[in-house]
This record gives C-alpha cells, sequence and structure tokens, in this order.
C-alpha cells in the first residue's frame, strides 16, 4: 500500500502542478477576447484565428484542470445525500462510482481520442473557416486531458481504499459555512 500511496502523491503532485499553471490560461483567453474585440470595434477587423484561439485557450482550461478539479474533492456531486453519510460511507460511495463510472468513461473517452488526435496531426488538418488554426493542438487536449484525468481517477481509488482499509485517514475538515459557532467574550 506504501508503494501505491507514494503513486497517488506523484499523480496529485504532477495534476496540481499542471492545473495552477493551466489555469492562467484564462487570462490569456480573457486577454484574447478583450484584444480581439477592441479591434473589431475600433478598426472594423476580425480575425476567426482570434476567436479559435479563444475557444482553444477556453478548452485547454476545463480538459486540463479536470484532474486537478477532482484531486481538490471540488467535482460535482450530488451533496444532499453526500452530505449525509460519514466520511467512511463517502469513501465507499467514490470508490464503487469512480471504477464503476469514472474510469471505464475516461478510458473510452483515451481510446477514441487517440485516433481523433493522430488523424488531425498526421494530416495537418486547419480549420474550415477562412484564416483558422490547425485543429490538432485542440484534439490534443482532449487526450491528455482524459489522460490526465484517468490518472487522478487511479489515484483517488489508491487514496479512498486507503482510507477504507485504514493505511490513511478519513479527511478532517469542517465546510466554511459550518464553522463552529464564535464564543462571545465574557466581561
Amino acid at each position: 500500500m506504501r508503494a501505491l500511496l507514494s503513486l497517488a502523491r506523484a499523480i496529485d503532485r504532477v495534476n496540481g502542478w499542471i492545473g495552477k499553471v493551466v489555469a492562467w490560461l484564462i487570462l490569456a483567453a480573457v486577454l484574447v477576447s478583450a484584444g480581439n474585440a477592441i479591434i473589431r470595434k475600433s478598426f472594423n477587423i476580425s480575425s476567426n484565428a482570434w476567436l479559435e484561439l479563444q475557444w482553444y485557450l477556453f478548452g485547454a482550461v476545463f480538459l486540463l484542470c479536470a484532474a486537478w478539479t477532482l484531486r481538490e474533492n471540488e467535482h460535482v456531486r450530488v451533496d444532499v445525500l453526500s452530505a449525509t453519510l460519514s466520511a467512511r460511507g463517502r469513501a465507499i460511495i467514490d470508490l464503487a462510482l469512480h471504477i464503476l463510472f469514472l474510469l471505464p468513461f475516461v478510458g473510452l473517452m483515451v481510446w477514441l481520442s487517440w485516433p481523433f488526435f493522430i488523424s488531425s496531426f498526421m494530416t495537418g488538418e486547419q480549420s474550415s473557416n477562412a484564416g483558422g488554426l490547425i485543429r490538432w493542438p485542440a484534439k490534443l487536449f482532449v487526450l491528455l486531458g482524459f489522460i490526465s484525468f484517468a490518472a487522478q481517477g487511479v489515484a483517488e481509488i489508491i487514496k479512498r481504499s486507503a482510507q477504507l482499509s485504514g493505511a490513511m485517514p478519513f479527511p478532517s475538515h469542517e465546510p466554511e459555512d459550518e464553522m463552529p459557532p464564535v464564543q462571545e467574550a465574557r466581561s
């Protein structure tokens, strides 16, 4: 279990680093969008390449930060059900759903996106829009995003298994909106 937990920590570090770096692409997307709007309105000049670059940047953030979101336990879940469970119950549900749904889905997406990317790369696929960008970088984001998501899924399965076996403690955290009441000062 120690070797598996080391692997999970390594995956956590890599996906955390990727997420923190790639999140800065949101700023780049905003700057490209603002610059494109200013140029279009001021000089009546437009470019499909700038428009496509905006969605490439947004797509990169969405796809490459998904693993980081899972690592931080910030992904979408049904809190009404989850909040009623103990930490052990949440770990059991997470483990089961990661094995039954997450890994098969990301495995299928990696398997399907690999030829999608290779074909685009080998043919030098170009956007059908006038002045558009090459398409393979966007397709590479899909592949890399699902590979990192799959790796993080494996890390989460390792961590939940370690928690359930007693090799790792359950996380102890209080939601911010449920902080203990402030003690009044007595005079």
